[in-house]
């Protein structure tokens, strides 16, 4: 089974939950609950792609003027501590953070052409993992998996220029 990406946020009390998540990590560590935090969480957490903080502070500063890129960013790495977010650095070396769980997991088909990146799920993929580590006696902790080439718009592109 290959899924590509993943749909919207199932509903509200998912978003509630989470940015209550948010809040329980937030006063563990001795930070702040504000408002801003708030409104980055949820526009963040509705988000369906993969985002940088720079994406996110383009989509949030056009109606909350009063919230800055350093806000936003340090945010994302709160989101990211917490568990409610997912760190990627791929070949372009931007930082980019898409909301994840710890229990979903994906991998990534990053096109070298226009950068778009589709999610997929192979539960064949993920056995043959676990396989290959058993084998060595090796314990995985956490994997990822990239698969970097041109998606068919941009290889169509290429075979267009021939």
């Amino acid at each position: 089974m290959i899924s590509s990406g993943r749909g919207k946020s199932s509903a509200v009390p998912e978003l509630t939950e989470k940015k209550e998540q948010l809040k329980r990590f937030l006063r563990q560590k001795g930070f702040k609950s504000t408002r801003q935090r708030d409104i980055i969480a949820g526009e963040f957490l509705k988000c369906t792609e993969h985002v940088t903080a720079e994406d996110l502070y383009k989509k949030i500063s056009s109606k909350h003027i009063n919230i800055g890129f350093t806000t936003i960013y340090r945010t994302l790495k709160l989101l990211a501590k917490s568990g409610l977010a997912t760190e990627r650095v791929f070949a372009d070396n931007l930082t980019r953070y898409e909301p994840l769980s710890a229990e979903e997991h994906h991998d990534h088909l990053i096109c070298m052409g226009c950068g778009s990146i589709t999610e997929f799920e192979n539960p064949k993929i993920e056995k043959l993992q676990e396989r290959i580590a058993d084998e060595f006696g090796f314990n995985t902790v956490t994997h990822k998996m990239e698969l970097y080439g041109y998606c068919r718009i941009c290889k169509g592109r290429a075979l267009d220029r021939r």
